[in-house]
């Protein structure tokens, strides 16, 4: 767009930046739209007459000259689009012609509960592809995954960013995912009705940053400019929470969980300063009809001047709708040192007691994250960046190279803590209280008590 500033720093300087222990979602921002289903391969007949898929089934080994292994994969970038998927499919099989991968796309609204589903029935997929809230804190931690240690070499430890190797395994060391892609979630403002309101005086256009003071000021400003409602703190559940949760941690340099991720931290004085900031400020409102997809809606259509769920996904994908300028932020801090919450994504294995099966899923990863002519078809159809140095991979693509410059404020990814699932409940709550006039440290010490319990009962 006409006011976008190329970054002179190449992509890989950018990526390569020694970054701290890193955050979404994947969790990234959770996504609404429904990915297209997959073509399903035909059957292989295996010797006695069983179908591939019957033998499987009944925890048969499978035919080792002829593997067939199940993908479902969330909507990461274009991974969840046939097309793409089936490109890179192809590329993996003119490899490895001795195993067909079916696929089954998911999205964020329904894909958790078909695969609780299909767990259930004993009939869990072989390789899922999303973020280790999932893979790690969730499934890894109930012992239904694959320990992945002999694909962490020492040259993909030497590789691999070290705070997504720590986001990849458990607190006894045991890896769950393998990753591929990352990012750094951001907020965004409408450059066009800021710019009116005199506003773009108050933040840094070129590093995308501002303090919180200057925060106050430029909300301040665009409601005296005559917009009421400038931003709002979406609560109406989980979807797009890593927004809220970051905008209240760096406000006055909160934390949402220990360093260890064994407890949750959310009440402390600096969070409750700022949850107290956010519910006086005019021009901003606790909104509990909205999550963050609704939010991003309503930024993209101009209702509201500023969103907090936002990344570089959300101005491609909604690209056709916004009528403006998207000036692209980090969270505002007092101290300038902003750490945004980040999305890994990566593969991880159910373990169906089928070890042909297993290790054909290794092969795929294999091929998907290291095999250095591959590697970088499958992080671009992410639309995300690599967790490892592979140079500049965007370069002449001008947002993304704008959005690469917020990967360096990555930080810590604590979304791998025990009882990750009743907190995010537990935090859309807590606002929901806030915004109807509740105590905010009450509030606050009510949803750490919760979430902290959920923590043992995991």
């Amino acid at each position: 767009m006409k006011y976008r500033k190329i970054l002179a720093m190449a992509l890989s300087c950018v990526l390569a930046f020694s970054m701290t222990a890193c955050g979404s979602s994947g969790d990234g921002a959770d996504k609404k739209d429904d990915a297209p289903a997959g073509d399903s391969k035909d059957e292989a007949d295996t010797p006695d007459g069983e179908t591939e898929d019957d033998a499987q089934d009944a925890g048969q080994p499978s035919d080792s000259a002829s593997t067939s292994i199940t993908l479902w994969t969330y909507p990461i970038g274009s991974w969840g689009d046939s097309a793409t998927v089936d490109g890179l499919i192809k590329n993996f099989n003119d490899a490895h012609p001795e195993i067909q991968v079916t696929v089954e796309y998911l999205d964020y609204t329904n894909g958790d509960d078909q695969i609780n589903t299909a767990i259930e029935g004993g009939k869990a997929p072989d390789l899922v592809m999303e973020g280790p809230e999932r893979l790690v804190a969730n499934w890894g931690a109930k012992g239904l995954m694959v320990d992945l240690s002999d694909l962490w070499t020492d040259e993909a430890k030497e590789a691999i960013y070290d705070s997504v190797e720590s986001a990849c395994q458990n607190n006894d060391g045991v890896f769950y995912e393998y990753p591929l892609c990352m990012t750094a979630h951001t907020m965004a403002v409408n450059r066009d009705v800021f710019e009116e309101a005199g506003a773009l005086q108050y933040l840094d256009e070129e590093k995308g940053t501002w303090t919180t003071e200057n925060f106050q000021k430029a909300v301040q400003a665009v409601v005296d400019s005559g917009k009421a409602q400038v931003g709002a703190v979406f609560c109406g559940g989980q979807g797009g929470d890593q927004g809220t949760r970051a905008l209240i941690n760096n406000l006055y340099g909160g934390t949402f969980t220990n360093p260890e991720h064994t407890e949750y931290t959310a009440n402390s004085d600096e969070n409750i300063k700022a949850l107290e900031l956010l519910k006086g400020m005019e021009g901003l409102s606790f909104d509990a009809s909205i999550q963050g997809g609704d939010e991003v809606n309503l930024f993209s259509n101009g209702t509201l001047a500023m969103a907090f769920c936002w990344n570089v996904s959300q101005e491609k994908n909604n690209a056709e709708t916004i009528a403006f300028d998207v000036l692209p932020m980090a969270f505002p801090t007092e101290s300038g040192d902003p750490k945004l919450c980040g999305g890994i994504w990566g593969f991880g294995i159910f373990d169906n007691g089928d070890e042909a099966r297993i290790q054909a899923a290794k092969t795929f990863i294999d091929f998907m994250a290291n095999d250095e002519a591959q590697v970088v078809e499958s992080v671009k159809a992410s639309s995300y960046w690599p967790v490892k140095d592979l140079g500049n991979i965007y370069e002449g693509d001008e947002l993304m190279t704008e959005y690469s410059k917020f990967i360096p404020f990555m930080g810590d990814y604590y979304q791998v803590v025990g009882g990750w699932a009743e907190a995010r409940t537990a935090w859309w709550n807590m606002l929901q209280q806030i915004g109807t006039g509740a105590d905010v440290k009450t509030a606050v010490n009510e949803f750490v008590d919760t979430a902290n319990a959920a923590t043992t009962a995991n």
